[in-house]
């Protein structure tokens, strides 16, 4: 048990105690005591106290109460406890009632222990060091009532919120008016449609149906109900709106009493899988009569990213897994949805505004989706279009999403949206009877002085100035809403610039500690908006990273900027980073320009850790790992040679290239123009730009399941001094990219043809697949002659048409869409140069499907001679796959994750080293590869004692 009221300026503490505790008031002493002074302790513990109800002031309609003078009379006569009222003209139970009850008519609350009331209370009105129930609105941490929560701290107010009042053992709330809500939202909304279809020119019997509020009880509207339905049966519905659908969304109480209402017109059940055929026969005379109902779960609108049967405990625990296709499946038959539904941000929207949109430009829909009664008036929530509470003076307004215009005039386009937040107040009567019927129990606890249970102890929000442990999350939302500056609690801020394939990983890492907002800024808002609903404390900007104006704006108001964008954008916003002071993270190599920057940003005090991905990233990692352990043994690096991949996994590499793309097609193929350089066998080699695909590894024998072979990546020699090693003491010093047998000569036949250029001469604008190919090897770019196609390739390949190479081509421009023989494959293609064009044409030819999963495989050789003279031969490697039920390619996540784990050091203040860097500092390498590790991304590492080199004497180069 809990004492509920204590003296001021003592912490309450959520403790058992052994037996009853009194509910004391704040500055007075226990009721008990005032009475008679010789009252033993156990009499005090049961004292009644007195109980205050409000007056409803929040707006004129609002005629509810708690308690009904039924409910008085009874809690009077059971606990002896004094009731006091205050006076109303406009409760629907009138003052008179209440003193008949047993109840005082009191202005004053000042003299009650506790005080009930329905919705918020003005903060000017909170009467200090009491203890309140109400709707408060706040334990969400909505922003617009954060104020009242700051009021409920600064005045020691006890908060108790019906809300948060529920069965320990289910879970399930206890007080509440979801069913009333129900009732009054399905009538308010058919009667809007009413007067809509009047508006666009249609008489219905549904225009006789009123306002909720019009009708004195239940008992009233259910007579109307029976009127409208004979006249439905009778004359029917117009025939341009048939079949009229009304589709429920939810399965509460909510929904509940909005079926209850709707049921009593003639109705028929309908299924999602009948929606097509009904659509198909609209005509049939029988719609003209009866309304259409559909009753909608998860399991209808929600289906598996990637494939896979619905899961309800997945779903519940992994929404991210699932994506909405209400849109697709339901919508376009719906003429008013009834949305019931509970939502959190971490589940897929039922409709975006995108898809709102889409539905109103397609001519065929214009006589769909013609009214939403959001009864859960979820602001900005499961309808992402639902922008606002309507009133009950004003009950509709209209969202044009096609032309982004929201109105209130009822004859201009737009879906009409009924979301009103108070509607069981339209039936006060009945609502505040069912109310106070499920409040009873716990109002006679709480006018009994004693907690004989969990539900109020636990429904309590804040106490003596201070939030109960369970909503200290709050602290955060107060800070933000007032400037308060709460210890170890303030909320951190990410601008994450880029939404594209690795986003997802990142984002979802970032927002599981739930004390960071994240802003993904992107050019593509759809995109970055898609990322952002997934997840809780995210939104999504549109940014232009050319527009200064935004994007220092967006800076400043960050901690720390992730950048994802095109690795050239990088030092641009990484200068407005230093500029302002904010620390930020990249995946990308350091360039030159972002080299430059380096002392900037020492003096700004800024970090900039670079290269924090898979290959960059946490290669580095595990490789200093291994090389710092060897350094503190006395140890010496002769050789490292190390090789990464993101690889389609073996079952889904049945293509000429044995490659699909999990990340940018173009990236792949500018890495492969690259020039390189690095050191075998004590030789340092060069290769130039254009030689790397004919300079391969044929072999890279790594594991033996795996027929790899590689190219060589980039400037090797250098990451000898920056891995801290001497090149000159090397044997080898290596870096490579490993790709399945065969893909290297695909690509250099590719570059040798001309399909890898990046001379603006090679431009493709508007043109077919087909056509693009033809030009490309010079051929007439209607050419439809496969063996003269055959003979061009041979010829340019200096080859025969018969020969191997030429076989394959032909094979990979059949997989790629790309022979005149297949038609339009795909939208023509524009692009600034052959390269673009074809990565266009990988985008959309060798994408992975559904139910397939890409690989990353990394492996680090070390040849470490030991102080003693002996040598070692020490590998760390990482094999691991995406998983499609997750919706994550494994590219994803070996990019995305580590990036988050930099940026989580960096808000934690972990990282000290400022300038642009690496992540081979221990500060950084060592925490990444532990956090790394929690995440499932774990590294094998092993040691051969007493060998020598091995893997750079069995790499086979040609």
């Amino acid at each position: 048990m809990l004492s509920l009221l204590r003296a001021p300026g003592r912490r309450a503490l959520l403790h058992p105690h052994p037996g009853p505790v009194s509910l004391v008031s704040r500055g007075r002493a226990p009721l008990a005591r005032r009475n008679n002074s010789s009252t033993s302790a156990a009499a005090t513990a049961t004292q009644p106290l007195v109980i205050g109800i409000r007056r409803e002031d929040k707006n004129r309609w609002e005629r509810r109460v708690a308690l009904t003078p039924a409910h008085v009379k009874r809690l009077i006569k059971e606990t002896g406890a004094r009731i006091l009222v205050q006076p109303s003209n406009t409760r629907i139970f009138s003052n008179a009632a209440f003193e008949r009850a047993g109840a005082v008519i009191e202005e004053d609350l000042t003299k009650a222990d506790a005080i009930l009331g329905i919705k918020e209370v003005p903060i000017d009105k909170l009467l200090p060091g009491k203890t309140y129930l109400i709707f408060s609105h706040t334990h969400k941490g909505q922003k617009y009532n954060m104020p009242s929560l700051k009021a409920f701290l600064d005045k020691g107010i006890r908060l108790i919120d019906y809300e948060l009042m529920t069965d320990p053992a289910s879970g399930k709330r206890l007080v509440l008016f979801g069913t009333h809500a129900g009732y009054a939202g399905m009538i308010d909304g058919l009667h809007g449609l009413g007067q809509r279809l009047l508006a666009l020119g249609y008489n219905s019997p549904l225009i006789h149906m009123g306002q909720a509020h019009v009708y004195p009880n239940l008992e009233c509207v259910n007579t109307k109900l029976r009127h409208v339905g004979d006249i439905i049966a009778d004359q029917g519905l117009p025939d341009a709106f048939a079949p009229m659908l009304f589709t429920f969304t939810g399965a509460g109480n909510v929904t509940r009493g909005a079926r209850a209402i709707f049921d009593r017109l003639p109705h028929d059940n309908v299924t999602v899988d009948q929606l097509p055929s009904i659509a198909k026969d609209r005509h049939n005379p029988r719609y003209r009569n009866r309304l259409l109902a559909l009753q909608v779960g998860a399991q209808d609108y929600v289906e598996r990213i990637g494939g896979g049967a619905y899961d309800r405990a997945e779903y519940r625990e992994f929404p991210d897994r699932y994506r909405s296709v209400f849109a697709e499946k339901i919508a376009p038959y719906t003429t008013m949805l009834v949305n019931g539904i509970y939502w959190e941000p971490k589940y897929p929207r039922l409709l975006t505004t995108e898809d709102l949109a889409a539905i109103q430009r397609r001519r065929d829909l214009r006589t769909r989706m013609l009214a939403v009664a959001d009864i859960s008036c979820d602001i900005g929530g499961s309808l992402e279009f639902m922008s606002h509470a309507s009133t009950i003076d004003s009950p509709f307004f209209y969202v044009d999403a096609a032309t982004g215009a929201e109105h209130k005039d009822i004859e201009r386009p737009g879906v009409q949206i009924n979301s009103i937040d108070n509607l069981p107040t339209e039936l006060p009567f009945e609502a505040s009877r069912h109310f106070g019927d499920a409040l009873y129990p716990y109002a006679k606890e709480l006018a009994s002085g004693n907690l004989g249970g969990a539900v109020l102890s636990n429904a309590i929000i804040c106490q003596d100035g201070s939030l109960e442990q369970r909503h200290r999350h709050l602290e955060a939302d107060l800070a933000k809403a007032h400037g308060i500056r709460v210890a170890d609690t303030r909320r951190k801020h990410v601008l994450l610039a880029g939404a594209g394939m690795v986003s997802q990983p990142l984002a979802e890492h970032l927002a599981r500690t739930r004390d960071t907002d994240i802003t993904i800024a992107s050019n593509n808002l759809d995109e970055a908006r898609a990322l952002a609903c997934q997840f809780p404390d995210v939104q999504a900007v549109v940014l232009d990273i050319a527009d200064s104006a935004s994007l220092a704006k967006h800076v400043k108001a960050s901690d720390v900027v992730v950048s994802l964008v095109p690795a050239p954008l990088h030092p641009r916003l990484a200068d407005v980073a230093i500029s302002h002071g904010k620390h930020m993270v990249t995946a990308s190599y350091i360039s030159d320009e972002m080299s430059g920057l380096d002392q900037r940003a020492k003096d700004a005090g800024v970090t900039v850790i670079n290269e924090i991905g898979l290959d960059p990233g946490i290669d580095h990692c595990s490789a200093m790992k291994i090389i710092d352990e060897a350094h503190q043994r006395g140890s010496k690096v002769r050789s490292f040679i190390s090789w990464c991949g993101g690889l389609a996994a073996p079952e889904d590499s049945a293509n000429q290239l044995g490659y699909k793309f999990s990340w940018s097609p173009r990236g792949v193929m500018t890495a492969g123009l690259n020039a390189a350089k690095f050191k075998i066998n004590k030789e340092v080699r060069e290769i130039p730009s254009g030689g790397l695909f004919r300079a391969r590894f044929g072999q890279v024998p790594l594991f033996p399941g795996f027929s790899f072979e590689g190219l060589a990546n980039r400037d090797s020699l250098q990451y000898a001094s920056i891995y801290g090693l001497n090149l000159d003491e090397m044997d080898s010093m290596f870096r490579g990219t490993l790709r399945y047998s065969g893909y290297s000569e695909i690509l250099d036949a590719l570059l040798r043809l001309g399909f890898l250029s990046l001379d603006p001469s090679s431009a493709v604008d508007k043109s077919p697949a087909s056509e693009f190919l033809a030009r490309t090897i010079g051929l007439e770019k209607h050419c439809t002659d496969m063996s003269l196609i055959a003979d061009r390739l041979a010829h340019a390949l200096d080859t025969t048409p018969s020969s191997t190479i030429v076989s394959r081509l032909m094979l990979a421009f059949e997989e790629l869409g790309m022979l005149p023989n297949q038609g339009s494959s795909g939208d023509p293609l524009t692009a600034p140069s052959a390269l673009d064009a074809l990565s266009g044409v990988l985008q959309r030819s060798l994408k992975f499907g559904a139910g397939e999963r890409d690989m990353v495989c990394l492996f680090h050789e070390f040849g470490i001679e030991n102080a003693d003279g002996s040598f070692d031969v020490q590998t760390s490697s990482l094999v691991a796959y995406g998983d499609p039920e997750a919706g994550q390619t494994a590219m994803a996540r070996t990019v995305g994750i580590p990036a988050a784990i930099a940026t989580r050091l960096l808000l934690e203040g972990a990282v000290t080293t400022r300038g642009i860097i690496r992540p081979t500092i221990p500060e950084i390498h060592t925490p990444l590869i532990d956090r790394l590790a929690q995440t499932g991304i774990v590294f094998a590492e092993y040691t051969k004692r007493g060998a020598h080199n091995s893997l750079q004497q069995r790499m086979a180069w040609d």
